[in-house]
């Protein structure tokens, strides 16, 4: 599976963005998508996943400001950034899996997933 991700970019504190994921290749029945971040310094950290039936999951520190919508024809997922914050300056990176998910799991792992793509790079000014 190969991930394409764009939309990165310089935006001031409390504007938004939007990040897209292509995916291509065999990503299977069961694929679950998601968005990671890495700021300079840091570990990469989970921010958001849509997995196979549409359920969704988010980092406490995201929720209410993000939305992740995947689309499973396309086999894309964008995340649309809002109200954000110099914190959430980082790399975003798409990352997708294809083993099976119940609504019960909660796939936040990087271990989590198989695929990623390049990354993206978000900056957050204050």
């Amino acid at each position: 599976v190969q991930l394409q991700a764009c939309g990165g970019g310089l935006v001031p504190a409390g504007g938004s963005l939007r990040l897209s994921c292509a995916a291509s290749g065999r990503t299977g029945r069961w694929n679950t998508m998601a968005w990671f971040r890495q700021a300079p310094g840091k570990e990469r950290e989970f921010v958001a996943a849509s997995l196979w039936n549409g359920d969704t999951i988010y980092a406490d520190s995201v929720k209410d400001r993000f939305t992740i919508s995947k689309d499973n024809a396309k086999n894309t997922v964008d995340l649309q950034m809002n109200s954000l914050e110099p914190e959430d300056t980082a790399v975003y990176y798409c990352e997708s899996d294809r083993t099976y998910y119940s609504s019960n799991d909660k796939p936040t792992g990087i271990r989590n997933y198989d695929f990623w793509g390049q990354g993206t790079l978000v900056t957050v000014s204050s």
